[in-house]
């Protein structure tokens, strides 16, 4: 059994799975994604990024995994199982006074889903960034979340569930503190940590909360 953490979504769409194999998307030492039912679920040494979809451990090192399943709501990597523990918090914080905005054209969402490499495509990534904000200032986004789902098989599971967790203000902790850090003597330094994440990650969704800002107008470091 390995101890874990999870944010409340990741516990209900794994309660809600039915028993069964679930497809390995990817496996390393620090992360391993799986397929349940169409949704990226993550399960994270802590050295990996903490994604708003995924299950935390305190391993430095994953087992290695030959397969994944499901077995009475509990996400089993081969025999074994990973059970929740506590609850995580992923949301944004809130970001009061904030007014709507001019809301992305639909061209401009065709050209950034699914653009660029990797996992998490810096496009999605910027995308998710501005997503995020919003749903932190309490400002509905309609016409361009159903643009965004619309487009999801244009990316890879991972990136369209990180985009799922972004139009439900759910993020990394390092989006969180910035967001937490805007106007503060920390805000410098709390940008600059979120833009380190990931090889390209946290550029995107600073370079996408940091346009939603302006748009909304928040306060923008120079």
């Amino acid at each position: 059994m390995i101890p874990v953490s999870a944010p409340p979504r990741v516990r209900a769409r794994l309660r809600n799975a039915p028993d069964g194999p679930v497809h390995v998307l990817h496996r390393g030492p620090d992360a391993v994604y799986v397929d349940v039912g169409g949704w990226c679920v993550g399960v994270l040494g802590y050295r990996a990024t903490a994604v708003p979809c995924a299950l935390r451990t305190s391993l430095g090192t994953l087992p290695a995994v030959a397969g994944a399943g499901i077995r009475g709501g509990v996400l089993h990597l081969d025999d074994t199982p990973l059970n929740i523990g506590r609850l995580v918090d992923v949301s944004v914080p809130a970001l009061p006074g904030r007014t709507p905005g001019a809301e992305l054209a639909t061209a401009e969402i065709e050209g950034l889903v699914g653009r660029g490499d990797g996992l998490t495509p810096y496009g999605d990534d910027l995308l998710c960034g501005w997503l995020a904000v919003h749903r932190a200032a309490g400002v509905d986004t309609p016409t361009v979340d159903a643009t965004v789902r619309s487009l999801l098989s244009r990316t890879t599971l991972l990136s369209a569930t990180l985009l799922d967790c972004a139009m439900h203000g759910e993020v990394v902790p390092e989006f969180a503190d910035y967001l937490a850090g805007l106007g503060t003597p920390e805000e410098a330094a709390l940008a600059e940590t979120l833009a380190a994440v990931g090889h390209t990650s946290g550029r995107g969704l600073l370079e996408g909360a940091r346009s939603a800002l302006q748009s909304l107008g928040g306060p923008v470091a120079a």
